[in-house]
């Protein structure tokens, strides 16, 4: 825990005054501001020297006080409080400490009180800074992003610094004075911190009622979250300002959607990203990678994306081919999209250092490079040796950057993948590196490096393709990453326990505002064997980013490498992914608009359960798709908590109540998956090679006949899946609103949208789960069921449809 003994406490509030957006005081000789944001937010922040730093971060993309609020400000002896319809925010005078609470007297934020009975409102040492807050120990803590261990953190501390989780050199001060068999001095470990990506964001649970509390930090410095109190959290940051953002709740999901109204929504992807990718770092040939593309169509294992590490550049140099190994890239990436295969390459900020070089020559020349306090260039040391790195605080950089990689997807490439992006710098400190022509220090934007690198990349890919959504692949992140790229969970290892800690980090991310995150399906490092890529198959085709990824040297790794069993079991899984693609583009398209994950924590949904607040090993797939991973070697069941509601086994068909818990067959032929009652599932009625081109002319409706009475609904989204079309009304939004009332189901379908040029479809088939009438009676006419499905002509219109139970 952070040793605070020499901290300065700010005990007294020496003059507060309204202000247009809240209050303003006087602590301790600096300003205090309470600014509400929105009737159930407040933004919390102190300054610097007497003045406030009014854009932190690269987080907030937004005007926070865009929008007009009605709030009054009133006082009396003791303090002053700002007031709307949803929160209470008090700023009490002497002694100074701020409390949130709701309009109906449940806190939000209390600070806390040490064993003096002392505030701890805010206290700073030198540049640092901590605030204290109460938290019981019952209570339950979720968010921060990429995080190992538990879901809930409660009980642990966290540190923030994006680091490259398997370097040595930049773990050791992690590691270094751990007790022997403490998980956190073991690299390898699921409870290792820090990880590659920092979001400054969580949630308090409070027990037992359940209501939520969130905070936002809009500080990009080294922070610290200390959660293993009984009483209460600690908030640290080395440096910068308190500035906070307070989300009162009480439901986790409108938190949600108020943070990523501030820091973003997830872009929305072109389709093909949602597909199966496969990846390794090997060093191909072009012959060699057209031929992986090539088996994928000749084992009829759907794939869209094939992918080249590090190997396929010349001796490292960023923004290069090997000309050698790939003589040809513009023709071989001509065949493989004629086969559907989009191609993307890794491309690190290092900048290999060597005159002659002519990415290296034009960034010294434009004088783009990270410089020392000194004025040298800054030299760190990764794959190509001594590296330079591009200073993306600065706009030209940013600027600069994307115009490279504007050129290099010229050749037909579909994507980019940011990888060394904390930045790694190998065996030499990083500290050093200094950051807007060497102004700032390495401190302030380390953790800000990867999301305005994506920034200056994303603006690049736009500038060589105006018409089309983007695709950035990015090891590191911090808030605000979701608009500009994805992430993947960086260099797990093939472990039975990297499996289950994926669960939990993808559930904290899609918490934490990023939605399209996956783990290297398979591990990176290590040998996996049969049973474990089986296993992370079935669950890795189940998860928003779908990647396939593994280091050289290790053995095979792809679809086929285990035998045709294995191969033919991993073909129905990614099968499966595919056959749902319009779910999951549709919870995409939720996402984008919303904010809302793909894959969530039961406690997103089932937020007031108290048997959901520690399920580590399932999770929600999209709203109405729950899936419970296998994740120890052996298993042939597992035991399986369904949350309310009716439950339907995919694999069966058998409907069971929820707020239970299920035993599960767990055969190596499937993992356990269950649809939501009232569910109204869209499919492909089969699953394509890729993506490309595939508008089919049929989509299936699975509709999840609910046991009870009421009233569910379901969207299905088509477009094009490629261009921003959809936002000027080129695209098809479906809504079907199911109500079962006594024996009758009736289905309402609403549209919107006025199509786009590649829709085909002609007809949705409906296929009734939970019932089996002979007719559906569908816009005034009886339809036979034929092939256990009922045929509706449908061409982009709505409908009303009825059948018995």
């Amino acid at each position: 825990m952070l040793s605070t003994d020499h901290y300065v406490r700010f005990q007294r509030v020496t003059s507060a005054q309204p202000s247009p957006r809240g209050v303003v005081a006087q602590v301790h000789g600096e300003l205090f501001a309470v600014d509400v944001v929105a009737d159930d937010v407040v933004r919390l922040k102190m300054s610097r020297g007497g003045a406030f730093d009014e854009a932190p971060t690269f987080a907030v993309y937004v005007d926070p006080l865009a929008k007009p609020v009605d709030f009054r400000v009133t006082r009396d002896v003791d303090r002053v409080r700002v007031v709307t319809t949803a929160l209470v925010v008090s700023l009490w005078l002497d002694p100074f400490r701020v409390d949130v609470h709701r309009s109906d007297g449940t806190p939000v934020i209390e600070t806390a009180t040490d064993d003096e009975g002392r505030y701890w409102a805010y206290a700073t040492l030198n540049d640092a800074f901590t605030v204290r807050r109460r938290c019981r120990q019952e209570d339950t803590i979720y968010g921060l992003g990429e995080k190992g261990g538990r879901h809930n953190r409660k009980g642990r501390d966290f540190t923030l610094w994006n680091t490259d989780v398997l370097s040595p050199s930049e773990t050791l001060e992690f590691t270094a004075g751990k007790e022997p068999g403490d998980p956190r001095g073991d690299i390898t470990s699921v409870d290792f911190d820090p990880f590659y990506v920092t979001i400054p964001f969580f949630y308090h649970q409070q027990h037992p009622g359940g209501s939520m509390a969130g905070s936002f930090l809009d500080n990009g410095y080294r922070g610290t979250y200390e959660f293993s109190g009984s009483q209460e959290y600690r908030i640290s940051f080395a440096g910068g300002q308190w500035t906070e953002y307070v989300f009162a709740g009480p439901d986790m999901s409108t938190i949600l959607e108020r943070y990523t109204a501030l820091t973003g929504r997830t872009a929305l992807p072109p389709i093909w990203a949602l597909g199966y990718h496969q990846c390794r770092w090997f060093p191909y040939t072009q012959d060699a990678i057209e031929a992986v593309g090539q088996r994928h169509r000749d084992e009829a294992i759907p794939c869209d994306a094939l992918w080249l590490d590090i190997d396929y550049m010349d001796d490292y140099r960023v923004f290069t081919w090997d000309k050698d190994r790939f003589p040809d890239p513009p023709g071989m990436l001509a065949r493989l999209a004629e086969q559907g295969f989009r191609v993307i390459t890794i491309i690190d900020p290092g900048v290999k250092v060597d005159a002659g070089y002519q990415v290296y020559d034009e960034g010294l020349a434009a004088d783009v490079f990270c410089k020392t306090e000194g004025g040298d260039v800054y030299t760190g040391q990764v794959w190509p040796g001594d590296t330079a790195f591009p200073d993306f605080v600065t706009e030209k950089a940013r600027t600069w950057w994307g115009e490279l990689n504007a050129a290099h997807v010229r050749s037909g490439l579909a994507g980019i993948w940011n990888d060394m992006n904390e930045p790694a710098t190998g065996t030499i400190p990083a500290q050093t590196m200094r950051f807007g022509g060497g102004r700032w220090s390495h401190e302030r934007y380390h953790n800000q490096y990867a999301l305005l690198m994506a920034m200056g990349t994303r603006a690049g890919l736009l500038a060589s393709m105006p018409d089309r959504r983007t695709f950035i692949l990015s090891r590191a992140g911090f808030a605000g990453i979701q608009r500009y790229a994805a992430n993947w969970m960086g260099d797990n290892l093939s472990r039975w326990d990297h499996l289950w800690v994926s669960i939990t980090m993808g559930c904290g991310f899609g918490i934490s505002g990023q939605s399209l995150v996956g783990s290297d399906i398979g591990g990176f490092k290590g040998n996996c064997d049969a049973e474990l890529f089986l296993r992370w198959m079935q669950y890795g085709t189940l998860t928003p980013f779908c990647r396939n990824h593994s280091e050289i040297g290790n053995l095979d790794q792809y679809a086929w490498a285990f035998g045709d069993v294995v191969r033919d079991l991993v073909r129905d899984a990614i099968t499966l992914r595919y056959r749902l693609m319009p779910y999951i583009y549709t919870a995409f398209v939720a996402a984008a608009a919303t904010g809302a994950p793909v894959q969530r924590p039961l406690v997103l949904d089932h937020q007031y359960d108290p048997l959901v607040r520690d399920l580590d090993d399932e999770y929600l797939f999209g709203t109405d798709l729950l899936v419970a991973p296998v994740t120890e070697p052996g298993i042939t069941a597992r035991q399986v908590y369904l949350p309310a509601g009716d439950w339907y086994d995919w694999h069966s068909d058998v409907v069971v109540t929820g707020a239970r818990f299920v035993i599960a067959a767990t055969p190596m032929e499937r993992i356990p998956l269950y649809a939501r009652g009232g569910a109204v599932i869209p499919m492909w009625p089969d699953a394509p090679a890729s993506t490309s081109g595939h508008h089919p002319t049929t989509i299936e409706l699975h509709v999840f006949v609910p046991l009870w009475d009421g009233t569910h609904s379901s969207r299905l989204a088509e477009d094009d899946g490629l261009t921003f079309a959809a936002r000027d009304g080129g695209c098809y939004r479906t809504e079907v609103t199911l109500t079962r009332a006594g024996g009758r189901v009736e289905l309402v379908a609403s549209v919107t949208g006025e199509g786009y040029p590649e829709f085909r479809r002609e007809a949705f088939r409906v296929v009734l789960h939970g019932a089996a009438p002979e007719l559906l009676h569908a816009n005034g006419a009886d339809v036979a069921s034929v092939d256990g499905g009922f045929h509706l002509a449908n061409a982009g219109s709505g409908f009303v449809a009825d059948f018995d139970v």
